[in-house]
């Protein structure tokens, strides 16, 4: 971990600090339940106690840490409850979102324009890291998909909701691509909500992005039964 090209400003490291964290947590690098100390992750990040701990407050809000009084802090363990709930909000506020961008897509606008090739070129990037079987990129672009088509809806609030949703499903979406390598599945799924959406065709684009979002339910339960030790309800 490099923090030589990050501003020393409080607010950036604090920042880069929290991507850094988040990002171990939901590529597992970070196990469920493992204990993580202030400290000992200022000096991997070369950084002071003050940017983890404001980090740290971000991650405790996205129920992403939890406090063990007199213990410190740990991962915060997967929670079938919690990815259920998760999973109802994201297809409320995100299937009402692509949907809208849907219905507003102008491909002779400047601003459709540059927004098509940002996401061709993320859908490009996603299937060469699913050729190469690259779980963590692989998971960044997906993200960054799903951001650049709601950023486009100006919603600052919505995108901070569902980003703050994200990361219990995403950790148990890693666990599900580590078994089963379904990378070109979930490219494939991205091409075809763009397409949609290129089509101004809100209908299939509500049909497609809750199919994709939903995709793990059936493996949930195989998914706890393999690995226990990372659940807790």
């Amino acid at each position: 971990m490099n923090l030589q090209n990050i501003s020393s400003g409080r607010e950036t490291l604090s920042n880069h600090a929290y991507q850094v964290i988040r990002d171990a947590i939901v590529t597992l690098q970070f196990e469920p339940g493992q204990q993580v100390f202030e400290a000992e992750l200022g000096n991997q990040l070369g950084v002071s106690r003050t940017p983890i701990r404001e980090a740290f407050r971000r991650l405790l809000a996205e129920e992403l840490i939890e406090v063990q009084p007199q213990r410190g802090n740990r991962i915060a363990y997967l929670s079938k409850k919690k990815i259920n709930e998760t999973r109802f909000v994201r297809v409320s506020l995100e299937v009402s979102a692509f949907k809208e961008v849907a219905k507003k897509w102008d491909q002779n606008h400047p601003i459709y324009q540059n927004l098509h090739k940002q996401i061709v070129d993320i859908l490009e990037n996603q299937r060469k890291m699913a050729e190469d079987h690259n779980f963590d990129l692989f998971l960044q672009l997906d993200e960054q998909f799903h951001y650049t088509i709601l950023e486009s809806t100006g919603n600052a609030t919505l995108i901070s909701i569902i980003n703050q949703m994200r990361g219990h499903l995403n950790r148990l979406r890693y666990l599900e691509l580590q078994e089963t390598k379904h990378f070109l599945r979930l490219v494939n799924e991205h091409q075809a909500i763009f397409e949609a959406i290129l089509s101004n065709d809100a209908r299939k684009t509500e049909e497609l992005l809750t199919s994709h979002i939903r995709w793990l339910e059936d493996s949930t339960q195989t998914l706890i039964e393999k690995y226990p030790h990372f659940f807790k309800d």
